[in-house]
Order: structure tokens, then sequence, then C-alpha cells
């Protein structure tokens, strides 16, 4: 499951032989994180009808924006990831915004899962405090970066087929306990509150450029694994949040605490402890595996892109989300929003410029091309560009 910095392993059997299953499933290993624990409370308080139009709204929106990444990724010989490929068609202003899009998904993802870990390890040992275990899980994970060690992509794979078969059990196990009212609530006064974490909840572009390297010489494969890889996510949103909302309901979501309203620990004070238990313990696993694979992003992105001490690239990594975790300056829900609606929404707007300038400089000849969607970018942009303002006005304003 983890394996020494620097060393890559050469895929054998299965891995090797069914690429497709394995690029979709590496970019939902990507999209699928802690969107989906936040999910179930904002769109409880819009209601199920309201919520799912969101997420299938979204969730499309980002399709196409995957999509138009494979496309860049593809007319261009030079292998990059997201900021090199905004220095190559945007230039220098598009690199600088994009390397703050990313800094902003990145130090927001790892304030998220520190929160978020420390809140759902509390509900599964129930003594001492979230903070607590919050400091517990950052120093085991601050060693394991320091030492070198990473998650490997089996690990990811792993963790996703088994969040697929916690959902289909608590949907088995709790059906009964589902009470049809909950899904009933609706008020479309709130309709853009769960914008920014649904937002986040589909933001896996980093893995784009990747998974062309998976594929090797098939790469006319990549658009059938973007499609796979970000459509299935649409669906298992909504199959865990009516079953969350169904099970939990707004009221006893409101009656929770701020970092409480995570789905899985609503479901284990609200459903069977059994199956909240197991519930909680997957979201630990995969909340970990997410916070390597992003620590070291981030620490390797000062040391080798910026020339960092490595330090001073663990301590870029590290400071800023567990200060913000010390102070309780913000709430697992809050930065989910705030991070899904700046990031996401930088991250889409540039990659529609960036696509549209693929069309025209590219070096290669792609193994798909979709027609250049003018005016769907354009709505595009506006609306990332709406979703920014709205989430910087409600949260500082």
């Amino acid at each position: 499951m983890f394996q020494k910095r620097g060393l890559k392993k050469e895929e054998k059997g299965f891995f090797a032989n069914h690429k497709l299953a394995i690029t979709s499933t590496t970019l939902m290993g990507t999209v699928i994180g802690a969107g989906i624990l936040g999910i179930p409370y904002v769109v409880a308080q819009v209601g199920i009808l309201y919520g799912f139009l969101l997420m299938l709204f979204l969730g499309l929106a980002f399709l196409v924006i995957n999509l138009f990444v494979g496309e860049i990724v593809l007319r261009t010989k030079e292998q990059h990831q997201l900021s090199g490929y905004a220095e190559k068609y945007l230039g220098k202003w598009g690199k600088r915004i994009m390397t703050f899009s990313l800094l902003v998904g990145l130090y927001g993802a790892l304030t998220a899962y520190l929160i978020g870990e420390g809140a759902t390890l509390y509900s599964v040992f129930n003594f001492g405090s979230p903070l607590l275990f919050s400091l517990i899980f950052f120093i085991i994970t601050f060693l394991i970066i320091y030492k070198g060690i990473k998650a490997t992509g089996k690990a990811e794979l792993i963790l996703i087929s088994l969040l697929f078969l916690v959902v289909l059990l608590i949907g088995i196990f709790s059906f009964k306990q589902i009470s049809f009212s909950n899904l009933t609530h609706s008020n479309i006064t709130k309709l853009f509150i769960p914008y920014g974490v649904i937002l986040f909840a589909y933001m896996g572009l980093p893995a784009i450029p990747e998974l062309q390297e998976q594929l090797g010489k098939e790469k006319k494969k990549l658009k059938s694994a973007i499609i796979i890889g970000s459509t299935i996510p649409i669906a298992l949103y909504t199959i865990f949040s009516i079953i969350v909302i169904g099970v939990v309901g707004l009221g006893n979501f409101e009656l929770l605490g701020s970092n409480d309203k995570i789905a899985t620990i609503a479901l284990s004070i609200y459903s069977q402890p059994i199956l909240g238990m197991f519930a909680n313990i997957l979201a630990v696993l995969a909340m970990f595996t997410s916070f390597l694979t992003i620590g070291i992003a981030l620490s390797e992105m000062f040391e080798y892109d910026y020339n960092f001490s490595r330090r001073i690239s663990l301590l870029l990594t590290f400071s800023i989300p567990l200060l913000i975790t010390l102070l309780k300056l913000s709430s697992f829900i809050m930065v989910l929003g705030i991070t899904g609606a700046i990031a996401g929404g930088l991250d889409g707007i540039l990659i529609v410029l960036m696509y549209w300038k693929a069309k025209l400089k590219g070096n290669r000849k792609p193994e798909y091309s979709l027609p250049k969607l003018k005016w769907l970018g354009i709505f595009l942009m506006g609306l990332f560009a709406l979703g920014i303002i709205y989430q910087i006005w409600t949260n500082f304003f």
C-alpha cells in the first residue's frame, strides 16, 4: 500500500491489462474525497430535488472541463502539470494564477482533511477531543511524509472500491430507517449554499495529465476514461446523499456541532452504530491516504519547482493547515465551500481559455477533438466567476 519515495514499480497483471478501468478509477480516486462527506448536509438545506439538479449540473460542467484538459494534454508533445500547460498557452500570468489556484486547492484540502480526521476519529474512539485527534493525525502523517514514504495508486483503488461497498451496505441496512419526509423538504432560497462544497467534490483536474501517462500507447482511451471517471461520482454522490438525508434529516443535522455535520459522523449517531462505525473508519482511511498524497505533492512542488530546502518545503506545506485547525478559524464545511468555489472556479476559467488556445497552438494531433464550444465556454466562465464572487461575499463580508 505504501512505497519509498522515488521508487517506481512497473504494473503487472490486472493493472497492466485493464488500463481503461484503472485510469477511470484513478480519476475517481482523485475526485472522491472529503467532498462526499460534506455534500449531504449542504444538500439537505436546499432539498434533495434542487440538490440533485445542482449536483448533476455541476458534475456535467466539470465533465466538460475534464474533457477540455484531456484534449489540452493530447495536443501537447511536452509533458506538464496544469501550471505548465497554463504557462505554455496563457503565458506567465496564466501560470501565476494557476499556481495560486493550486495552492488554494491543496491548502484547503489539507485543512479539510485535518479538521475532518480529528472529528471523525473522535467519533470513533469517543474520548479526548477532536483537536487532540487532529494533532495525533498530523504528527503521524508528517512523520510518514518526512521519511519519504508515499501511498501507491493501488491504495486509492482499494479504498474507492470499499467506499462503493460501504454505500451499498448503508443503503441496504438503513433502508427501513429512511424517512421520506426528510426527502420532501425544499428551500430554493438556499440554492447556492451547496455550490462550493459540490464543486470541491468534483475537483480532480491534476490527475488527468497522469492518466495519459498510465495509458501509454493506448491514449485513444483517455476520452472514455475521463467520461467514466467523471460521471460515476455524480451517481455515487446522489445515492449517498439520498441515503444520509433520508436517515438523518435536516433537523438532526442542525443539532450537531459545526464539525460533526460530516456525513459519516451523522450516520454513526442516527443510524445503526455498526454501519456508522464502519463508515467512519473508511472515511478516516480515505482522508489519510489523500492527506499523504496532497502533502507530498505540495511539499515536492516547493522543493523541486521553487528550490526550497526540504525542511522549509515541509514547513510551508503544513504550517498553514495546522494553524487554521489549532486556531479554529474555519469549519469542515466552510473550508470545502471556500476551496471549491475559489480553486475550482479559477481552474475552470483558466482551463476554458487554455483549451481555446491549445486548439490554435497545440503541437500534436490529439486522439480526440471536441468542438470549440465557444458559447458553452463563455457560460461556464461566467458561472465560475459568479461562484467565486458569491463565496467570497458570503464568507468574508
